[in-house]
């Protein structure tokens, strides 16, 4: 699996726009491509800054092909998107994952 890894800064409002954005437009453009495994959406808030960090994970670099295009590094970001960010980052970058495990449910987890 490969994780590709964007950043941007936005505004606090500007950052709840995006994620409207990215759930609305983003996600259901990168479902719709084979070997797309999952994304997450992260913010590092710091007064009215906020780091977005977006997560995307995929079975192969052929995937990524086929939402970037021909240049795996440049970051795909929409004119929607580009307009509610203060900054974004022009290029992005690939990991190897070579583990992940979500933690296990416990007895603790379930009780009311």
């Amino acid at each position: 699996m490969i994780a590709r890894i964007w950043t941007a800064r936005a505004t606090r409002d500007g950052a709840r726009a995006y994620d409207a954005h990215f759930e609305r437009t983003v996600m259901p453009e990168l479902e719709a491509i084979t070997g797309f495994e999952g994304a997450t959406l992260m913010h590092d808030a710091d007064g009215d800054d906020v780091e977005i960090t977006v997560v995307t994970l995929w079975t192969s670099l052929d995937s990524i092909h086929a939402f970037a295009g021909d240049s795996l590094t440049t970051a795909v970001v929409h004119d929607e998107a580009a307009r509610l960010l203060v900054d974004f980052d022009r290029t992005v970058s690939h990991h190897d994952v070579v583990f992940t495990r979500r933690a296990r449910p416990t007895d603790r987890d379930s009780a009311v």
